[in-house]
Order: structure tokens, then sequence, then C-alpha cells
């Protein structure tokens, strides 16, 4: 077995292991390929060698909230849709705003989201953003009934790619992130409307 003092085969082993993994992999998560006592600070630079091996191809070495991936660079994404012409989940207006109001205001409860949307959040906007991912409930406010907080999720954050919230996008662009084009929903609750509506919104979330 060759050993790991050898940098360029470790690099090829961490190169292999992201090109065909499904999910984001950590550096603790790689550090896992060896017997031996790599360390993880050196398997961060490694990475990062890789990452900039990789700049100006068609495919890119980047750092999520989750882990490091390898994702088609946007530019071709046009091309590679022709190959899966399948279209990606539609969410509803109530969905998108729910999830916004989480994403710039969290933690919040669900009260907090009926106060800023200005009418009620049904259970199956809630459950159709946790069933996705997107949310989850990291605590429960000190007040009579005790109402779960709501977050964003790392998952969340790997599905738009981006490391951490300070990534987050001014909040008109988020729907354009998360819904790529106007069309008919099969993921909401309430009834669809055929606009993202964060861009009215932001005024509300903006203290």
């Amino acid at each position: 077995m060759p050993l790991f003092t050898d940098l360029k085969y470790l690099k090829t082993v961490l190169e292999t292991a992201l090109l065909t993994a499904q999910e984001p992999l950590s550096a603790s998560m790689l550090k896992r390929l060896f017997t031996e006592d790599v360390k993880v600070a050196l398997i961060n630079g490694i990475l990062e060698e890789i990452q900039q091996d990789w700049r100006g191809r068609g495919v890119e070495l980047i750092k999520l909230s989750s882990g490091w991936r390898f994702r088609a660079r946007a530019e071709f994404t046009p091309y590679l849709s022709r190959l899966n012409p399948e279209k990606p989940p539609r969410y509803s207006r109530a969905v998108m705003e729910t999830l916004a109001i989480i994403a710039y205001k969290q933690p919040v409860t669900r009260g907090d989201v009926e106060a800023i949307r200005g009418v009620t959040v049904s259970t199956s906007v809630v459950q159709t953003l946790l069933e996705r991912g997107w949310i989850e409930v990291i605590g429960h406010k000190d007040v009579p009934g005790r109402p779960g907080l709501y977050a964003t999720t790392r998952k969340f954050l790997d599905d738009l790619g981006f490391h951490s919230l300070r990534d987050l996008p001014p909040l008109a662009d988020l729907g354009n992130l998360v819904v790529p084009d106007a069309g008919p929903v099969n993921a909401s609750g309430d009834t669809p409307d055929s606009e993202v509506p964060l861009a009215d919104e932001a005024e509300k979330l903006v203290d």
C-alpha cells in the first residue's frame, strides 16, 4: 500500500473520492479514507490545491456548508439540462415567503412568520419545508406553549450552493435561486401564484 508521505498520491485519492461522491464531503469525512493519521489541516490544504487545479474548467470544486463537492459551472447548466429535461419541484407563494422569512430572520416561530406575512401559515407549508430538508426545529421559545424555533439547515445552503448564511443573496434574488422559472407548482399547500413574491416581502424583513 502506498505511503502517504507521497502527497501527490494522497491528492489523487481525495480527488477521486470527491469526483465519485453523491453528497458533499467534509475534511473529517475524507480523513476516514486513510488508515494513516492524515491531519485535517493537510487535507484542507490539498483540497484548496485541487480547487485551484480545476479553475477555468467546466467543473469546479466548491466548499459548501456540509463539505466539499464538484459541480458543473453555472454557465454550462443550460447545456446539461437538455440531458435531463425533467422540471424541478415548484413551490407556492406561501412556501417561498415562509422560507424567505425563516432564512433571513432565523430563528423564528410559526407565529413570527405569521406576524410578518400577515396571514396564517398552514401546517402543509411548514411540512413541505421540513420534508425538503430546508428547515428544522432548533429549540423552543420560552413563552406559553413553547412554540418551536425554526432555522434553515446545512442542506438548504448546500442546495443553493452556499458555504454559510453570510453568502445568502439579496432577498429579492432568493426565489430565482430556489425556483428557476415560472410555471405551475406541485408542492404547496396553498393556492399557487404565478410569481415568486420575495421582492415585495423584502421591506417587511428589513429592521
